[in-house]
């Protein structure tokens, strides 16, 4: 199937097509898989468990967190 695109006649107007990467998030989504394999590895109860799924899909606040706490050392 082909499709063909014909400019506006009489128009002056330019077209700006913008592609932006995608790759960020399947990095974020495999960052959020690994960090609740590692929370919930950790876990021994199902409540933990289903805390350490939480704490997984919000990891980047959790390393956010530690890396400003690192700065801020003296």
């Amino acid at each position: 199937m082909t499709t063909e695109i014909t400019p506006c006649e009489g128009k002056g107007d330019n077209v700006n097509v913008r592609v932006q990467g995608g790759s960020s998030g399947a990095v974020y989504g495999l960052g959020v898989i690994g960090a609740c394999i590692y929370y919930m590895s950790h876990a021994i109860t199902p409540e933990q468990k289903a805390l350490g799924f939480l704490k997984g899909l919000v990891w980047p606040v959790f390393l956010v967190k530690e890396a400003l706490e690192f700065l801020h050392k003296e």
